[in-house]
């Protein structure tokens, strides 16, 4: 039987150039806001991960069905309707509730952060989310930075 392949993986395409082409105006300028915010906070280079997905570094995982892989340890989706954060580890750990309440409007899935517009949160607090989501997965899995 053949294993089961992430349907997102790594792309060529240029961060830069998606994130240039994100609309509305509006989206595309608190994208690029994001860019600059992750690029500062985690210093690893953005790669593309499937059509839609800006990603920085690398981690490996396996379940404890034996079925692994490997997936970007955070990032970030801009849609339509709001942004997607992947914040790898989750909110699991109780010092990312103190940071969840001082963030602003936000909702949260198993692993992402939902946001409609950054006007709606604290930009220190998110690099502070995300700087605590890297060291986490730096600490807990096989992680690399291209």
């Amino acid at each position: 039987m053949a294993k089961a392949q992430n349907k997102t993986v790594e792309t060529d395409v240029s961060p830069d150039a998606f994130i240039a082409a994100v609309e509305p105006d509006k989206k595309r300028a608190d994208a690029e806001i994001l860019l600059a915010l992750f690029n500062r906070v985690t210093g690893l280079e953005p790669k593309m991960w499937g059509a839609r997905v800006v990603g920085y570094g690398r981690y490996k995982y396996k379940y404890e069905t034996d079925r692994e892989g490997e997936f970007l340890m955070t990032g970030f989706t801009p849609s339509k309707a709001k942004f997607s954060i992947h914040i790898l580890p989750g909110y699991r750990f109780p010092t990312m509730q103190e940071k969840l309440e001082r963030l602003g409007k936000h909702k949260l899935g198993k692993s992402c952060l939902y946001v409609n517009k950054l006007a709606d949160i604290d930009l220190d607090v998110l690099g502070e989310i995300i700087q605590e989501g890297v060291e986490y997965m730096r600490a807990n899995y096989e992680t690399w930075d291209a």
